[in-house]
């Protein structure tokens, strides 16, 4: 009886440890969102935490003006990043739904005859192959509408997400104390301290690799603002910048952005002549994002990942790698982050084991 007491009494606590993780993995689904909003937050507020520092040492700035200062900043830059895409959407946007699909398909014919001519093949039957697709049939000016309706559908969405993200994150940066209270709150009493030093080496390894990221990011922009600018792209600030943007994918982004480019180039150029003018000009973009991207490969990422996040490239592949065969393309961007904060996190609890010390031993 008393065997039967206990094995029923274990497996009550079993259940219930398995109902609550399920509660707990119920309700984290359901605040994804909320989630989502506080780690975008969070990414921010690490990246204005120098200046935060800088008005609140140098300056003598109180926190509260400090972090409203900050807080202006990221809004300003807000500001300009809506000034300079949403007028050229919005233009897009109408230059699109007013495009004659007859007349493209027929300058996609054409352009598919002249490039077979000149590789001296039969017939090209990409463009052919476009043309019968589904979703070029069902590409038409009602479509566009319809995408348009839905992306101003979504503007309110966008702009609670918003102000969301900038209200969370007026608060990490104000109070200092807010995350390592709720840091210590986990941790065994006498351990604080260990957790707190945990906390602060990833925030400022964490800071280093997004400020990086950002320097990254700009130097990609201005490289691609002057190929597009050279072949004469109309907006080629703002393409520049979505570019860059897709660049934080790794691997992947690049061919993503490459392909922006080229598809932008194809439609500047669909009546003109393949050999003379749109083969050069694809010929120009493959060879500008080649040097692009050994620049970014062989100088870029390597001062970011041995830097920053003091991690080898051959190292960061493969988390990278791992991180996108598990979570995909978001596991891809959230690789280096997660695997930088488990590498403190191992330092100060697993150092006893060899491949900890290994690993960290830079840290």
């Amino acid at each position: 009886m008393i065997k039967a007491s206990k094995l029923t009494k274990s497996n009550l606590q079993t259940l219930g440890i398995i109902i609550g993780i399920c509660i707990v993995l119920f309700v984290l689904f359901k605040i994804r969102v909320l989630i989502l909003f506080a780690f975008i937050a969070g990414v921010l507020a690490l990246v204005c935490r120098p200046l935060v520092i800088f008005l609140k040492t140098k300056l003598k700035f109180s926190k509260t003006l400090a972090s409203v200062v900050t807080l202006v900043v990221m809004i300003s830059v807000v500001c300009l990043m809506l000034w300079i895409f949403l007028p050229i959407i919005v233009e897009q946007g109408k230059n699109i739904s007013q495009i004659n699909f007859d007349v493209v398909k027929q300058d996609l014919n054409e352009l598919s005859l002249q490039a077979s001519d000149y590789l001296g093949l039969e017939q090209i039957n990409l463009f052919e192959a476009i043309k019968e697709a589904e979703f070029a049939q069902n590409l038409n000016s009602e479509f566009i509408d319809g995408v348009l309706d839905v992306f101003f559908d979504n503007i309110f969405n966008t702009l609670v997400g918003l102000f969301s993200v900038l209200f969370i994150s007026f608060f990490l940066l104000k109070d200092d104390n807010l995350i390592p209270n709720m840091v210590i709150a986990f941790a065994d009493i006498g351990k604080e301290k260990r957790f707190l030093l945990v906390l602060n080496k990833s925030k400022s390894l964490l800071t280093r690799y997004f400020i990086g990221l950002l320097c990254q990011m700009l130097v990609i922009a201005i490289l691609y603002f002057i190929l597009l600018y050279s072949l004469g792209i109309q907006n080629a600030l703002a393409v520049a910048l979505v570019c860059a943007f897709l660049n934080i994918v790794p691997y992947l982004g690049p061919l993503l952005g490459a392909m922006v480019i080229m598809l932008i180039v194809l439609s500047a150029n669909l009546a003109s002549d393949f050999s003379t003018q749109l083969l050069p000009d694809l010929i120009t973009v493959l060879v500008g994002v080649s040097i692009i991207q050994l620049i970014d490969n062989f100088f870029s990422q390597p001062i970011i990942f041995g830097q920053s996040v003091k991690s080898h490239p051959l190292e960061i592949f493969i988390v990278i790698f791992m991180g996108g065969l598990l979570f995909g393309i978001p596991g891809m961007i959230l690789a280096v982050p997660v695997y930088t904060t488990l590498k403190v996190i191992s330092k100060e609890f697993l150092s006893e084991y060899k491949i900890v010390k290994q690993l960290t031993k830079d840290i």
